[in-house]
């Protein structure tokens, strides 16, 4: 999937911690909680649950400094 998202961050004493919103073709959804987060040299990875329903992982690209949907699902039905 791999889609292109703006992301607003919290960003606290180590800069943007953690995604709080995102939009995706022009519609903004908070997140409502991290449900995951791991972080490797070159990426850090966020599966969060969504206003929407959806659970979601955002990976912020840091030598990019962009963010992108790896994969969405729609937690009711899995």
């Amino acid at each position: 999937m791999n889609t292109r998202i703006t992301v607003q961050t919290y960003a606290g004493y180590k800069g943007d911690e953690r995604p709080v919103s995102f939009t995706q073709d022009g519609r903004t959804c908070q997140v409502l909680k991290i449900v995951d987060r791991w972080y490797d040299q070159d990426h850090n990875c966020f599966k969060v649950l969504a206003a929407d329903g959806k659970t979601c992982l955002l990976r912020h690209d840091l030598n990019e400094d962009e963010w992108e949907i790896v994969e969405s699902r729609d937690t009711k039905t899995g």
